[in-house]
């Protein structure tokens, strides 16, 4: 149900502890007509899905994206499960050491996929794409073979015999669609719908042709799993029910948690078919049953597992089609999914909506630009951004919740969407979902409040399918939620999740109170809420993966929520979070190092935490001290204030960006320095807007655009985290950023298209270039303007922004206090 948004910019202000901004209240100025600029027409000509699938197989290092035939938040991916290499197993042999032994498997890449692989040992039905733990889902992987069963596929080592090699000279990778021209002389085609995929295999010799149906073999294993072949209908059904999301790290995400009911039918005969279970085979046999376990920690065991397989009656140069549908909650539902979305469609049609799909998703960012490059850098990750949340409720409108039952989804929610990385999508892949389409942020907050409800209250941070992993730290939906309201995505229960989030931010839980999963599946929602409450930090021994930290993320989520409280009239809920927002300053010691001062770790009797090192890169939560010092997105000018003043903050971001020569550090270097491929550092180039040096932002953000985001297999710095990594990429090019948590304000840097529109802002930058990153001027619906941030009023009307950019910085824009993004605390 949608709810008013009650929000006042005074009295915002004066909670806040600032001067209320002067909002634009000018006329919005006639601009040139949509039909009139020569934006990209087909933009999804310009993605290229191998775009960050190369990386080393230490996945902490690699993009981890997938290509395949997916439609934009699909349910269904399908796409390839590369096997190892003797070069991958060399580049792995210090992690396969130290993980695990030659009797366990491992994914190859996180999603499945890596360029640097030359066999693939089939196509699954669902993958994420650019997780950092090393691998989920990849459910399902059906395999083209043409060879003898010799032995049981579960106990064939490094997936070496059934699989087949292949080259990128015969891969054709395009949104929607996935082709491969395997080894062994068959021909792979895939497309997709929603719910649903659709494969080609063309077999160019028809002797001993068979598809290996390997219901068991799920990325990470599979707690049980069950295949069946009727071969007088065409097709096999079954199931995988799976979890174990970053299992290895721990022992709580050891289970299962989903289930993934499958139906397949083929428009050729099938002859025969076999089954195994193990090491056991069976020829003749329809049907086999039996997961892979998770082994002893979290790896399978080599030798476990089940699946089917069938023989084929067709001729040489003979093409199988396969239709598969799928479903959480049953096979019915996955046989209605199925009909729904493909009957009367061919694979032409089928690959023909799935790229129109993709162009008509891609289309609501236009950009204007001449340089292949950079269109195919920008709407790649574009592209990535949009693979999740995923959708999860069936045509029907029924999907698996959190409470393993079914479900409906109810009132104007369309869908239930699934797959929420919440750690890393808050910070801006959100927001970019969210202004591309407001119904579908309001169904993905539907989605987070309908999983919190059949999960006893709690906001779980890293949702897996239906399933609750409590991976990372922090408290993300709250900041989510917050968000989708901002940026005027208010079509679900918004007075539902207000109150579910506020019960969760001022009554402890069994599970805040516990250390179950800990240190990396802390499962409450506010670790230690009782220790925030009463010592107004979170310290070194507390229920959170790590207290120091975790006061920065619960310091951004209380933030949000006083914000949230804000625009649904709790103006007194409003000053308490606002007030507990400023918790951070709590854990600032001047004297960290004896000369500069840093958020340093606090025992519970008050005393600092020993041994500190600012530069140790394990110290915090995927991070050192030193970088996560700027990350305080909501109060940039209190923390410079902390810091000595605007010369001194501005010296040590300085030294922060580059080294003692002078040279650019963006990426995984030393923990001294940013880590702009990751979350705690991807912040930080803005934070110079708060000393007065928004050239410095400019400049900063173009060149790590320019060194980490390239045209090329490994050009995706770090894991792309569910798309997260790719909109900071899409709202660095536009010149904007999404800063503030639970606002829809914009911070600016340059725009690196010389026209460009999203959501209601329309951008104009002539002569935008490589070396024309500094902004002379701005001018806001023809106004002039020497702010570094726009305000919210985008959300509900059209916004121009028309830069003049130059190669040479201009230190007076943004440089006066009241030019600067605002920074909210109670007493600044």
């Amino acid at each position: 149900m949608k709810q008013p948004i009650l929000l006042s910019a005074l009295t915002l202000a004066i909670l806040a502890g600032c001067s209320p901004a002067k909002q634009q209240s000018t006329p919005v100025p006639q601009s040139v007509s949509a039909a009139a600029v020569n934006y990209v027409s087909d933009p999804a000509n310009y993605v290229d899905p191998l775009i960050g699938t190369k990386g080393p197989f230490d996945h902490r290092q690699a993009a981890n994206v997938v290509p395949g035939a997916v439609l934009p938040f699909g349910m269904f991916n399908f796409g390839p499960e590369t096997s190892y290499t003797e070069e991958l197993l060399n580049e792995s042999e210090r992690i396969r050491k130290k993980t695990m032994d030659e009797n366990k498997r491992v994914p190859v890449s996180p999603g499945g996929y890596n360029y640097d692989a030359t066999r693939i040992k089939g196509f699954s039905f669902t993958r994420l794409s650019g997780t950092g733990c090393m691998g989920a889902s990849g459910d399902v992987p059906v395999m083209p073979f043409t060879g003898d069963i010799q032995h049981s596929p579960a106990t064939d080592k490094l997936d070496s015999y059934y699989s087949a090699g292949f080259s990128h000279d015969n891969e054709t990778t395009i949104p929607g669609y996935y082709q491969v021209g395997l080894d062994n002389g068959v021909n792979v085609e895939l497309a997709a719908t929603l719910r649903t995929g659709i494969a080609k295999f063309t077999f160019s010799e028809a002797d001993k042709a068979k598809l290996l149906i390997r219901a068991a073999h799920s990325q990470l294993g599979s707690g049980d799993a069950y295949a069946k072949v009727d071969a007088e209908k065409g097709e096999i059904t079954g199931y995988v029910t799976s979890g174990n999301f970053c299992g290895y790290l721990g022992e709580f995400n050891q289970r299962d948690y989903y289930t993934l009911h499958f139906v397949a039918k083929l428009d050729k005969t099938i002859l025969s078919s076999g089954a195994w279970q193990d090491d056991q085979v069976q020829a003749g046999a329809d049907s086999a049953k039996g997961g892979m376990g998770y082994g002893d920690n979290g790896w399978p065991d080599l030798g476990k597992g089940s699946g089917v397989w069938v023989d084929l009656g067709i001729e040489d140069g003979e093409t199988v089609t396969m239709q598969v549908g799928i479903s959480y909650v049953s096979l019915d539902n996955a046989r209605q999914n199925l009909a729904a979305e493909q009957d009367g469609k061919d694979f032409a049609a089928v690959r023909q909506g799935s790229y129109q799909a993709w162009n008509d998703e891609l289309g609501k960012v236009k950009v204007v630009s001449e340089d292949e490059s950079q269109l195919s850098v920008f709407y790649t990750a574009l592209y990535h951004s949009l693979f999740h949340p995923n959708v999860f409720s069936d045509v029907n409108g029924q999907y698996a919740g959190f409470d393993q039952k079914p479900h409906q989804v109810q009132g104007s929610q369309q869908a239930q969407y699934a797959n929420f990385s919440g750690w890393d999508v808050y910070r801006s892949q959100l927001q970019l979902v969210t202004m591309m389409d407001k119904k579908r942020g309001s169904d993905i907050a539907q989605s987070l409040l309908n999983q919190a409800n059949q999960y006893n209250g709690v906001w779980d941070r890293w949702t897996h399918n239906n399933g609750a992993t409590g991976v990372m730290s922090g408290d993300p939906s709250t900041i989510a939620i917050a968000n989708f309201v901002a940026f005027g995505a208010d079509d679900f229960d918004v007075q539902g999740a207000y109150q579910s989030l506020y019960r969760a931010a001022t009554v402890p839980t069994e599970l805040d109170l516990s250390y179950e999963g800990c240190p990396v599946f802390c499962r409450g929602q506010h670790p230690s809420l009782d220790q925030w409450q009463q010592l107004g930090y979170i310290s070194d021994k507390s229920n959170s993966w790590e207290g120091a930290s975790e006061t920065l993320e619960q310091a951004s989520a209380f933030f949000a929520m006083s914000q949230l409280s804000l625009r649904l009239g709790q103006a007194e809920h409003a000053q308490r979070f606002l007030s507990e927002s400023g918790n951070w300053k709590n854990l600032y010691n001047s004297e960290a190092t004896g000369e500069l001062g840093y958020i340093q770790g606090r025992n519970q009797d008050g005393s600092w935490k020993a041994d500190f090192d600012p530069y140790s890169g394990h110290l915090f939560v995927e991070g050192s001290p030193a970088q996560y010092l700027w990350m305080l997105p909501f109060d940039g000018a209190g923390l410079v204030n902390t810091l000595g003043g605007d010369a001194k903050a501005a010296s040590r971001l300085d030294g922060h960006f580059k080294n003692a020569q002078g040279e650019w550090v963006l990426y995984r270097n030393s923990a001294q320095f940013a880590d702009v491929s990751n979350q705690p550092s991807i912040l930080t180039p803005w934070m110079y807007l708060f000393t007065g040096n928004a050239h410095k932002t400019q400049e900063t953000v173009r060149e790590t655009m320019k060194q980490l985001w390239l045209d090329a297999p490994d050009g995706i710095p770090g894991q792309d985290d569910l798309g997260q990594m790719s909109s900071w990429y899409v709202f660095s090019a536009l010149g904007l950023y999404p800063m503030y948590p639970g606002r829809a304000d914009m911070v600016l840097s340059s725009p690196a298209f010389s026209q460009a529109q999203i959501g209601n802002i329309s951008i104009q930058a002539e002569g935008a270039s490589d070396t024309n990153r500094y902004i002379q001027s701005l001018k806001v619906n023809g106004v002039d303007s020497p702010r570094s941030w726009i305000d919210e009023s985008h959300i509900n009307q059209p916004v121009t922004l028309e830069f003049k950019l130059s190669d040479m910085p201009n230190p007076s824009f943004g440089q006066a206090p009241e030019h600067r993004p605002p920074s909210y605390a109670v007493n600044p």
